[in-house]
């Protein structure tokens, strides 16, 4: 049994030697960040007892507090992929646990648990694409769609790109740490590569007229700055690409992601290996491929 004072001592710790674990092995930033947030939703709920003696009762009944559980953020209920996430969390968990010797039986490796379905994003048409480029107003608006379409960027991605990662004369761009600490190289036609040399040059005269070395907290780095200057995060992604989508007036859901599903399978219906496509998107299987790509039957048929 924990005692009282010691509780969330015990808590903290655990989470952040669990979260050095995630990062040895190579997870996301989102990951890292998220997973140990799960853990430690779990062990608060079970925070009288110590983690070496947590068993598949005390899981089980995490598991059906989550189905019960309000949202913290929203109304309703926890979503079926969130009480998953917590279940994923855990069997990496009590895997370091195993792992450093800390526990002799692993209670995860013997129970199961329903998957939740997979929600497909039907991808873009390619008249749905240049309405959502016709309607961009700003180089800025221009260079994030290419960024998202044109070069396939998870947000994360486009969130950490510096200039430096682009080759405007080459078109190259350089993805740094992808997924997983994935490096990969991204060809962009010249077209590509002109309209966000344009933003960027746009954006350096910007800087110039505003005597900008002034101002420590500034990005010099990042490619896409917000109006203050800083590095875009993904929320103002968000925010654009919601207002693209209500000026183009596309009637279903369109997303940063739908743009990244949209270029895959235009690729692919344009005769592009899937292959090449797993090697655009940065993806280590090509089962993962598979799953972001969705062809029309006719375009199957014709390749």
């Amino acid at each position: 049994m924990l005692k009282n004072n010691t509780i969330m001592k015990t808590i903290e710790g655990y989470t952040v030697q669990f979260k050095q674990y995630l990062q040895q092995l190579g997870y996301s930033k989102s990951s890292v960040y998220m997973l140990p947030v799960c853990v430690a939703d779990f062990l608060k709920y079970n925070s009288t007892v110590a983690p070496q003696e947590l068993t598949q009762q005390h899981i089980d009944a995490f598991y059906n507090y989550l189905h019960i559980r309000p949202h913290k953020h929203n109304t309703g209920a926890l979503s079926d992929s969130y009480i998953y996430h917590h279940v994923y969390a855990l069997k990496l968990f009590f895997n370091y646990l195993e792992h450093t010797e800390q526990i002799t039986c692993n209670p995860m490796s013997a129970m199961s648990f329903k998957r939740p379905k997979i929600c497909t994003r039907e991808p873009l048409s390619t008249q749905e694409i240049n309405r959502l480029f016709e309607t961009a107003q700003t180089r800025k608006e221009t260079a994030m769609l290419h960024l998202f379409y044109s070069c396939g960027l998870r947000r994360s991605e486009a969130v950490a790109l510096n200039t430096q990662d682009i080759h405007f004369s080459q078109h190259l761009l350089y993805v740094r740490q992808g997924k997983g600490h994935k490096r990969r190289v991204i060809p962009m036609t010249p077209g590509v590569s002109r309209a966000l040399q344009q933003y960027w040059e746009q954006e350096t005269v910007h800087n110039q007229n505003k005597e900008l070395e002034q101002d420590p907290k500034r990005s010099t780095d990042a490619f896409m700055v917000n109006t203050n200057g800083q590095r875009m995060r993904g929320d103002s992604y968000n925010r654009i690409i919601k207002h693209l989508v209500e000026k183009a007036d596309i009637q279903r859901p369109c997303t940063l992601h739908h743009l990244r599903h949209s270029i895959a399978t235009h690729l692919l219906e344009n005769g592009l290996s899937l292959e090449n496509v797993r090697d655009f998107l940065g993806h280590s299987h090509l089962e993962a491929t598979q799953i972001y790509t969705k062809v029309g039957t006719y375009k199957l048929r014709e390749l």
